[in-house]
């Protein structure tokens, strides 16, 4: 149960592991089926399977599968022929890895922010919402989100940006929409996108290009938000948006 709490701390922390399960032995071997062992892309473990020469041949898999696209790796290995222990058996032993869950940033607490970050939880992103307005950006209104309660232009300002990170800008008004998406354009994504109107995103192309945006920067730029279901509630558009999240998420290229 230890093992399993360490797997529960680690996804909450967005950690990236392979855990390793003995699903098959034969003969005489140092850990038996249902054995587990989970590796950190650090190197550093929880759990065993064994010790010695297989511990580290699972070590080294569990590295490599966490660099690869794949996500399962079976590993069978005879114990003396192959890694030169005095055991003597045989074990199989099952990898998978568990990624770190992408973060979605929604700026802006309003409506659609409260139903976007409720269906993106659902689906496995790890949400953020960031509103300075404090009857908007409370906790009971966003149940297992992390509420920042400040400016989303300084916080977009501030925030560094990955391959893994997810930007939806949603906030009441319209010139700090334009601050946010100024202060993000620049930033590593794997998604950007602003609420509203076809009418608003073409006015809103034409302000940040006439602010100095590079035209590929731009295009990075999802607006409107979402797939196009014709959806008019607040409930319907997280709907869209969050399916187009998905859809980048699955390595699908959204349309422009």
């Amino acid at each position: 149960m230890d093992l399993y709490a360490e797997m529960a701390a680690l996804v909450a922390r967005g950690e990236p592991f392979v855990l390793a399960t003995v699903i098959e032995s034969a003969g005489s071997t140092p850990q038996k089926p249902g054995s587990k062992m989970v590796v950190l892309a650090d190197g550093s473990l929880r759990g065993t399977v064994g010790g010695g020469a297989i511990e580290l041949q699972i070590l080294e898999a569990a590295r490599e599968l966490l660099a690869a696209p794949r996500q399962t790796r079976l590993l069978e290995t005879h114990l003396t022929h192959e890694l030169g222990m005095c055991c003597g058996g045989r074990m199989t032993v099952f990898l998978e890895k568990h990624g770190a869950p992408p973060q979605l940033t929604v700026f802006g607490a309003g409506h659609v922010a409260k139903a976007l970050a409720a269906l993106a939880l659902n689906v496995g992103f790890r949400v953020r919402v960031v509103d300075s307005r404090a009857e908007w950006a409370t906790a009971e209104r966003f149940p297992g989100c992390e509420v920042l309660r400040e400016d989303p232009a300084d916080h977009a300002r501030a925030l560094e940006g990955s391959a893994r990170d997810y930007f939806c800008v949603t906030t009441h008004d319209h010139p700090l929409d334009q601050a946010v998406v100024e202060a993000l354009l620049s930033k590593p994504a794997a998604y950007l996108g602003v609420i509203g109107s076809r009418r608003k995103a073409e006015r809103f192309r034409m302000r940040l290009q006439a602010a100095g945006a590079a035209p590929e920067a731009l295009d990075r730029i999802r607006s409107p938000m979402g797939l196009p279901i014709h959806a008019l509630t607040p409930e319907e558009i997280a709907v869209s948006i969050v399916a187009e999240l998905v859809q980048v998420r699955r390595g699908q290229e959204p349309r422009r």
